[in-house]
């Protein structure tokens, strides 16, 4: 199979679908590799890194897609890459659809099959493809939380962890999943009062196993959430419905009720968000203010750590698209019901229920698009 990997251009966004490492391995299974030129440079991989692994560089995105039958992507397509895929071309990739009708609108019109790393699933639960790049958001917003209370940036002028003398801060965290994890993580190193708010009495207590005294755990309800987000000086937003649109758990009215020169956030804003006012944001302009709350709502943080995030990733996504590559995406597909949960548009149809239900698509299970 012929797999192209494409510069990416979303603003800021410096990953890269395969590291030389990982075109190795393609090539050592029979396949080609063309990668466009500086693809890799974000991480520090040069193109003669990946000549040397076999890998033939090509100078514009326009020919790997006309050459490659399967594109190796991070983040979702921007549109003059949507208009650049044709009928039965696999598409391997970040998507995140639910929130974007019209990123959907453009795959389905392409005929293309797509698949998403985020609704990949594992026979042990979970999304494997989405964790490594949430443990990282997770971390990173504790980080960026710390940056964005300080007065310069926009916050209240306040040390994450205090002094001896002077209360830490207060962090709330929404969603206790993997996110939440390594946000408490990070946010316990830094010396934060912490709370994790969840509605799975299961995750509350694998939070209680792992971190014992050192963090809050809250079940989750409409007035815990307010409660808790009220007293919060960051909060962190980590909610996942696989899928799905994020619910919006922090209305308006919450916001404007919050400490002034507090920070929100939003993990979960690739799915749309779970602050009502939250909206996309870039790493070039990462935050916006509004009632007197900073608001950081990044749709790519993990690309603002390139060379960890696209090596974490690839540790995961690799065996997946080496199958398919070895058995052909409909032998692939058919073989690993993991891997057809990714599936979320095939030659016109979507076939991710959750997709389809948010935007209004018939729905079409995988199998029955493979089985024709």
């Amino acid at each position: 199979m012929i797999i192209g990997v494409p510069k990416e251009i979303k603003n800021h966004e410096y990953r890269v679908g395969l590291t030389p490492r990982s075109v190795k391995e393609f090539i050592n299974h029979g396949h080609k590799v063309l990668v466009q030129t500086n693809a890799g440079v974000g991480i520090g991989a040069s193109d003669d890194e990946y000549l040397d692994t076999g890998a033939e560089i090509i100078s514009t995105a326009k020919e790997v897609f006309d050459k490659a039958e399967m594109i190796v992507k991070v983040k979702e397509p921007q549109a003059e890459e949507i208009a650049m895929l044709r009928e039965g071309q696999i598409l391997y990739t970040y998507l995140h659809l639910a929130p974007d009708p019209e990123q959907t609108k453009g795959l389905v019109e392409s005929g293309a099959i797509c698949i998403a790393y985020e609704t990949v699933t594992s026979p042990r639960g979970g999304l494997p493809l989405l964790a490594p790049m949430s443990k990282v958001a997770g971390r990173m917003a504790v980080q960026a939380g710390a940056h964005f209370l300080e007065h310069p940036n926009g916050g209240m002028g306040a040390l994450l962890g205090g002094v001896p003398g002077v209360d830490p801060l207060n962090v709330v965290i929404l969603g206790g999943g993997v996110v939440g994890a390594h946000a408490a993580h990070m946010a316990v190193g830094m010396g934060a009062d912490v709370w994790v708010l969840d509605n799975n009495p299961d995750t509350l207590e694998q939070h209680w196993q792992q971190f014992g005294r050192s963090t809050n755990t809250v079940f989750s309800t409409k007035s815990s959430v307010e409660e808790y987000v009220l007293q919060a000086d960051l909060v962190i937003g980590g909610v996942l419905i696989p899928g799905a649109e994020a619910p919006k758990l922090v209305s308006k009215e919450m916001i404007k009720a919050m400490k002034p020169g507090s920070v929100i956030v939003d993990v979960a804003i690739d799915q749309g968000g779970c602050f009502e006012t939250s909206k996309a944001t870039t790493h070039a302009e990462p935050t916006y203010i509004i009632d007197d709350v900073v608001h950081y709502c990044v749709a790519n943080m993990p690309g603002g750590v390139p060379k960890t995030s696209t090596y974490a990733l690839n540790n995961v996504t690799l065996p997946f698209g080496l199958s398919i590559a070895n058995k052909g995406v409909k032998q692939a597909l058919l073989d690993d019901e993991h891997l057809r949960a990714g599936l979320n548009v095939h030659s016109g149809q979507v076939t991710c229920l959750e997709v389809a239900q948010d935007l209004g698509y018939d729905y079409v299970p995988a199998l029955d698009m493979l089985n024709k």
